[in-house]
């Protein structure tokens, strides 16, 4: 039978058992993956597991434990790797026919991170949409993931089967890409902890081109702690991503909730979305439990339209034709129309326009700019909506309606715009139909530090790590 006490304890606690050798990794990593037999059938979180290879990890890592080796941060720790991001010998699908049989030679920077230097085991790769292009985590090749709170529903996208695994208990951390709310959406919908860094906070090598501006690595776990630990074996400058940030945030252990005497704005809407009332209620219920733990939340009108969430969306049509608008001769049968139709947007935008779309981001820059100068952070929903049913697409909320608002589902790319903030999803709540809502927490640029403590601060108020899904 599957402990799942064990599989809900936090990476954190779990690292901490196993250096004092009050937890065996075998045991644990066992355990971890009776819990993905059980789930993984029902929400297709996970497009590859490797049993083996990771029972003969955990193996050495016990044997590590008892000969007084140097232990990692995350040693013995199981964790899952998104099916983007490259694994040396391991097959790296991108979600997509294009890259069916494609093995990597190398592993990204930021699984040598986590794993061959902090300690973590990969347990396996979570399911992405393809190329990483959607809120739905549905792709052609691997098919629907499924959110754990309503099978009938969307986990999120596109790290939505990271987003599931750690919600159901598979893991406690995964990682995720998050180039327009792709840690951030899942997180959101399947009430974990999500957080976009700054950008170049962690190395992101993984794209043809090292200039990107929209692209960041990110933690999903579900505790706070648990993404900073993450964050903190991920982090830190490398030369193979000219653009990754020289210094390291601080980050200190335990995570402080204190929040006394600090101001946050908090625009709802963002000045122009349709927002639906489970999720306002949530949102605004976590203002006042951060009211109650000593910071002052003061309303503010951003004045931001959707035609900053147009120009996010410009760029994304960019990326993906730049990217891998190459595959599509050969394979266009086989990719999701959406992405074939977001690649023939891309080819078809001169470089005129497409350089145009920086003046947009300043301008939407220079508006938010005096708020971040003013309080220490900005707060929103994640999402507009509560998650959506599984088969759809972001173009069913797009359609300009006759009430003049915006009824996009995601809140999450206008910050993509402006990549320095960081950006941290939390659990605000739940709806009444049991579905989770997520805080956008938005601080200055490069202070991971400061979101992650008002972060802990909305935990300690309103706990959520011990409430799982029925499943």
């Amino acid at each position: 039978m599957t402990d799942l006490d064990l599989c809900y304890t936090p990476a954190t606690v779990l690292a901490d058992r196993i250096r004092k050798k009050q937890l065996s990794p075998v045991e644990l990593m066992k355990n971890t993956l009776a819990r993905i037999d059980k789930i993984n059938p029902k929400l297709n979180c996970f497009a590859f597991v490797y049993p083996d290879e990771a029972l003969a990890k955990a193996k050495q890592a016990e044997q590590a434990v008892m000969q007084g080796g140097k232990l990692g941060s995350l040693h013995g720790v199981p964790l899952a790797i998104k099916d983007l991001t490259p694994t040396k010998g391991k097959r790296t699908t991108l979600g997509s026919y294009a890259f069916e049989h494609n093995v990597p030679d190398r592993d990204a920077v930021i699984v040598t991170r986590l794993t061959h230097e902090a300690g973590g085991i990969m347990v396996g790769k979570t399911t992405t949409p393809e190329f990483a292009y959607s809120s739905y985590t549905e792709s052609p090749l691997w098919g629907i993931t499924r959110n754990p709170w309503n099978t009938d529903r969307c986990p999120g996208g596109s790290s939505g089967g990271s987003g599931a695994a750690v919600a159901t208990g598979c893991v406690p951390i995964a990682e995720g890409t998050d180039m327009g709310g792709s840690v951030r959406i899942p997180a959101a919908w399947s009430g974990t902890v999500g957080l976009k860094p700054s950008i170049g906070r962690i190395p992101m090598d993984i794209l043809p081109s090292v200039y990107d501006s929209i692209s960041h690595f990110g933690p999903l776990a579900r505790t706070i702690d648990d993404a900073r630990l993450f964050l903190d074996a991920a982090q830190g400058p490398h030369d193979i991503d000219i653009m990754s940030n020289g210094t390291r945030v601080e980050l200190p252990d335990p995570t402080p909730g204190d929040i006394g005497g600090m101001k946050f704005a908090m625009d709802v809407d963002l000045s122009c979305y349709w927002i639906d009332p489970e999720v306002e209620r949530n949102v605004r219920e976590a203002a006042k439990a951060l009211q109650a733990a000593g910071a002052t939340v003061e309303e503010v009108e951003l004045d931001w339209d959707r035609r900053f969430n147009d120009t996010w969306t410009e760029l994304w049509a960019v990326f993906m034709s730049g990217y891998f608008g190459d595959k599509l001769d050969a394979f266009r049968d086989k990719m999701d129309p959406n992405v074939v139709a977001l690649i023939e947007q891309g080819n078809a935008m001169s470089a005129t326009h497409y350089k145009r779309l920086e003046i947009e981001r300043t301008d939407q820059w220079n508006r938010f700019r005096p708020i971040i100068e003013k309080y220490d952070a900005f707060l929103c929903p994640t999402m507009a909506i509560p998650a959506p049913p599984v088969g759809g697409s972001e173009a069913d909320f797009q359609a300009k309606s006759g009430d003049g608002l915006y009824h996009g589902q995601d809140m999450t790319a206008l910050f993509n715009n402006i990549p320095q903030c960081p950006a941290l999803s939390v659990p605000a709540g739940w709806s009444k139909d049991g579905l989770p809502v997520g805080l956008q927490i938005v601080t200055r640029r490069f202070r991971e530090d400061t979101a992650l403590r008002i972060g802990r601060a909305l935990e300690l108020q309103r706990p959520w790590a011990d409430k799982r899904p029925p499943i």
